[in-house]
Order: structure tokens, then sequence, then C-alpha cells
């Protein structure tokens, strides 16, 4: 198929000091990768394209955002959702339409073909300083020498499963052991029959546990909260006063989240603890309101209730529980979900070197990289994008939707267009 935008793979303008280097292929790096070649910038990308939506998704889930919300962010118009379903004959997307994560894995391929060009699925081994920007090694022994590095690996190395959890499964947490993680799992029929708890009160445990009950599963939730938060059905056209009241935001509703998608670059200016109180406290657990006629009354929840204490008997998981709500004190079960989230921790990053690791400034009160207002880390011309980035910019870099104003700023700095240079000023020349 024809490409819609051109690109050079070897520049001159980048000259000795090599090409950009972009670690890992989903919505963010996509994104990066196909604003910096439309600039004519040298980039090699790294990963397994949208692999993060098919290896740690299970098979039947659907997204919890709106079309609106899911675009990846193309140089030119035409690569939007709504695009790819008219280019596929695919039905039209509206609020009231959930989008299948295979519908969204499918997107990001057609993107990829049209915007973006040859993705290298190769893991990148290690990153580290050298005297002209930085060697990256590939996993088969290739060693590339590198002007910049953008990391936009997503979350999967930062899945977390609370410590307590842990002796469920002494060789780790996996799909064969009592014990896994929600981002381990493509399809959960294989607990058919079987007696599952999942912890956790978000999407992903809600959406897990009617997708095991559905599977023929014996499942109960387990949520420390005391209730349940459910989103709101979409109003496709609400009244001129509740928009002015409440305003859209590819978040949610409200002023807050409004303010915080318009401007992410104001987010940067607060002060640290300002920044990591909105990152904690905005759009907390909540399951999508198409979802909850598949969990309420329909499967047991127990809500104000959390694990104590976990331990093997043979191959069953026995749990031990506390807390103000109503069920049992002791569960014993055939397997334990965790859908426990995921925790911004620059060490899970094992591909960094240590010295990077350790010596990469920190957002105050935080594990996560500080930012300038062009996503460069303390090291020049090293960049961190996606939930990484949340604690400097905001909630919306948790989200897809936040591609467009990552890929724009770190696109602007490397070719010398930003008006933020950062520490290091250099821009990767264009031919």
């Amino acid at each position: 198929m024809t490409q819609v935008v051109p690109w050079r793979r070897e520049l001159r303008g980048v000259g000795r000091h090599g090409p950009v280097v972009v670690i890992g292929a989903g919505p963010y790096g996509l994104s990066v990768t196909a604003h910096l070649r439309a600039s004519g910038v040298d980039v090699r990308i790294f990963g397994d394209i949208m692999g993060s939506w098919r290896h740690a998704m299970a098979t039947g889930m659907f997204l919890k955002s709106t079309p609106q919300a899911t675009d990846l962010s193309a140089p030119v118009p035409g690569g939007t959702l709504a695009d790819f379903c008219r280019a596929v004959g695919g039905s039209v997307l509206t609020e009231l339409t959930p989008i299948p994560c295979a519908t969204f894995v499918r997107y990001g391929m057609w993107f990829t073909e049209h915007y973006v060009g040859e993705v290298e699925n190769t893991r990148v081994r290690t990153v580290e300083r050298s005297r002209t920007g930085y060697r990256v090694c590939l996993e088969g022994g290739e060693e590339i020498g590198a002007a910049a590095v953008v990391v936009a690996t997503g979350l999967g190395a930062l899945a977390h499963i609370p410590p307590r959890l842990l002796p469920l499964a002494p060789r780790g947490p996996g799909p064969d052991a009592a014990l896994s993680h929600t981002s381990q799992h493509t399809d959960l029929s294989r607990y058919a029959r079987q007696h599952v708890a999942v912890v956790g009160g978000g999407q992903s445990a809600l959406e897990s546990a009617a997708l095991l009950h559905e599977a023929g599963a014996d499942v109960r939730v387990l949520v420390r909260s005391p209730r349940i938060r459910w989103g709101d059905t979409p109003v496709p056209h609400r009244p001129l006063l509740q928009r002015v009241i409440k305003p859209s935001s590819p978040l949610g509703t409200g002023w807050a989240l409004a303010t915080v998608c318009h401007a992410p670059h104001a987010v940067r200016r607060l002060p640290a603890p300002s920044r990591l109180l909105l990152h904690r406290r905005a759009l907390g657990p909540s399951g999508g309101w198409w979802l909850r006629e598949r969990v309420e009354g329909v499967l047991p929840v127990h809500c104000s209730r959390h694990i104590v204490h976990a331990h093997l008997r043979g191959e069953q998981a026995h749990l031990t529980l506390a807390g103000a709500g109503e069920g049992p004190p002791k569960l014993c079960v055939d397997h334990l979900l965790a859908a426990t989230g995921y925790r911004l921790d620059l060490e899970a990053l094992e591909f960094l070197s240590p010295v990077l690791r350790h010596r990469l400034d920190r957002v105050p009160g935080s594990r996560a990289p500080r930012l300038t207002a062009a996503f460069e880390s303390s090291f020049p011309a090293l960049y961190f994008t996606g939930s990484l980035a949340a604690p400097t910019f905001g909630p919306m870099l948790r989200f897809v939707a936040g591609t467009a104003f990552a890929a724009r700023r770190i696109t602007a700095h490397l070719t010398g267009r930003a008006p933020h240079h950062g520490r290091s000023g250099v821009a990767v020349r264009r031919q």
C-alpha cells in the first residue's frame, strides 16, 4: 500500500551521532516515530507492535475510553480511529460504542503501515551513555550509537503485585501459578470450573471477573474500597448548560479533567506534591458504564475487604481477609488474580544502565523521572513518555489521549523547533 508520509532512513543531518532510538511500539512509541520520520529524522524503533495490547489484555476485553480519546497521533490528517474504521469498512464508533481491544490493535497495525513504517521486533538489552550520545545494545548483539533515546515502553515492566501476596507464587507469578497479574493473561477461559478470587476494584479487575464468570469460573471480587465506582453513561448531545457546568474532555466530564487535558504543560508548573496528588486522585479505580450489567448482581463482590495473609497449601491459595465489609474471614481458591495496577518506578526498566537508573533525577516524592517541558530527562537527549511522564504532565499521559501532546513536543525539541531546549540544547538536524 502507498505510504501516506514519506521519510528517509538515513540523514546526513544526524551525522556521526547516529539515529534516534525509540524503545517501545505501543501508542506512544508509534506516534513519536511517525512525527519524527515525517520531519525527516532518522529513527530506529524497537518493540512488538501493540505488544502490550495483544499480549497483556484478555480476549474479549474492551477499552474503557471513548473513540475520541483513542486516537494515535499522526503528523498529517487521516490517522484517527474513525479514519481507520472508514478505511476498512467498519461501523461508526460513538460514545455509546465500547471499543473492542482487538479493534484497537488492528488500528495500531494499520497506523504503523501508513504512518510509521519499519518497526524492528527486537528487544533492547541495554542503554548506556557514550561520548557522543548513547550506546544501545540489542538482544542479538548489535550495538547502535544513538543521538537520542525515547523510552516509550508502556506499563509492561511496571506491573505491581503487593508483597503480601507473593508467597502464593514462590517461583514467580504467572498463569500456571496460584497467583498472577492481569497483565499476564490473554485467555481467562483456562480457569473454567475453578475457584478464582480477583483483587481490585478498577476496570481491569471488574472486566476480568466478568470474563471469568462468563467462561464458567466460580469467581468473587475483593475490593478494599467501600463501594465500586461506575462511569456515567455518555449523553451524546448534552444541553448547553450541562456542557458549561461539566465540560467534556478525553478523560471524562468536569472542569478539573478538562483543565488537565487542555493544559498538561501547565500541570508541569505545579509544585511536585500537587502534581503527585493529582496523579493519585484523578480518575481513581472505576468500571466502565457498559460493564456494570455484567457484574452488579451477577457475581459476588466483597467491598471493604482486603487480604492480610496469603499462603499456599498444596496447590491452592489460602487467604485471610480483614475489613468492615461482609464476607467470610478466610477463602480457599485455585487461583488469585491480582488486578493491583502498576507502579511507576525507573528501577523496573532494567535495560537502562545502573548509572542511568540511579542518577536520573526523580519527581520529588516519586520514582518517576523528572522531565523538562520537552519530555527530556536530567540526562540530555534521553526522553520518557507515556505513563512515566504522568507525574510531570498529569493524568492525560496515562492514556492514549496524550500521544499528540508528547509526540509533537519531543519532535519539536529534537528537530530544533521547540521553545524549550532543556539542558542539552541539542537538535537533531534534518536534511
